[in-house]
């Protein structure tokens, strides 16, 4: 097939990688703007630019796409069998999702209607859910809203993080994918049922700070979400401390607050939660610093028993 590629982050790659594989003609690769990013705020290609460029497929990287009509022109020129969307970032118009023969189709990392929007994964890791999985579906104007084309379900693993999860759903949805377009001519289209239908709103940078009064399985479920961006974090002397990996623990204890260091062990630290519950600390970051195990991390940051992370 004739395929015009939209994505953006690495989340995307394994559907491309894979859609070349299998053969098909990718005529062009439509991502992102370039962003600032690092310390010194240079300019980085998102990673599906990088991949395309490498491969000699042909980029695009509008501002807005909804309003670029160069972006339109260059498509209808190519003259696509289906435009395929995973990860890209932006709201698509109509008058390119219905241009080729076969319409736009969205690779989706949630089990639909459930967790529509921008971050799905982090919201089915922190909302307790044991399941998600792929679903591919046609795009229409609304977000997340078209027909069911194909739906894998997955598991969720025990202390799987946000990034682990939606790396292995990349791979489930490239996989996904290929079987669709093999049967996209004939494959029934099922209506989403809206009322079953939940959000997964973009994450803001404020998101990430714990809340020591819920208890301590929201408080890991909220470190497992926020692994990767924007981290689960707390204060600490005015100081910004990333909370990278930790888990709720059973030790009797009591005449704790929440946010207080119950104690210190070899594996981290121990800090109260809401409802009596303790949750074990093990890997620590300062913002800018690098991230290393709690035994490490004290030895360059006072903390003792009594202390609190606000």
């Amino acid at each position: 097939m004739r395929i015009v590629f939209f994505g953006s982050p690495a989340a995307a790659l394994p559907s491309l990688q894979r859609l070349l594989e299998a053969g098909h003609a990718i005529e062009l690769a439509v991502t992102q703007p370039d962003k600032p990013a690092g310390r010194g705020k240079a300019l980085a290609p998102p990673p599906v630019k990088e991949f395309a460029l490498a491969r000699g497929i042909p980029v695009l990287q509008p501002e807005k796409i909804k309003r670029d009509e160069k972006a339109l022109e260059v498509i209808r020129k190519i003259n696509p069998d289906i435009n395929v969307v995973v990860a890209y970032g932006q709201i698509i118009p109509g008058s390119i999702i219905y241009l080729p023969k076969f319409k736009s189709i969205n690779v989706h990392f949630s089990l639909l209607p459930k967790y529509r929007g921008a971050a799905p994964v982090e919201w089915s890791i922190l909302n307790g859910e044991t399941k998600t999985g792929v679903t591919i579906f046609e795009l229409n104007e609304k977000m997340d809203e078209g027909d069911i084309l194909t739906v894998e379900e997955v598991d969720i693993l025990t202390r799987e993080t946000a990034p682990q999860l939606e790396a292995r759903l990349a791979r489930c949805g490239a996989e996904l994918l290929l079987k669709t377009l093999d049967q996209i001519a004939y494959l029934p289209r099922s209506p989403q049922d809206h009322s079953k239908a939940s959000l997964a709103p973009r994450l803001r940078k404020e998101d990430g700070k714990i809340n020591w009064t819920k208890d301590a399985v929201a408080v890991e479920r909220m470190v497992r979400a926020f692994s990767g961006w924007p981290g689960a974090y707390t204060i600490f002397r005015g100081l910004r401390i990333l909370i990278r990996a930790g888990e709720k623990i059973s030790e009797p204890a009591s005449g704790f607050l929440p946010g207080q260091v119950v104690g210190i062990k070899r594996e981290g630290l121990i800090v109260g939660c809401g409802q009596g519950s303790l949750f074990l600390v093990e890997r620590l970051q300062r913002e800018g610093k690098k991230e290393m195990e709690a035994s490490s991390f004290l030895r360059g940051l006072r903390i003792e028993p009594g202390d609190f992370f606000s």
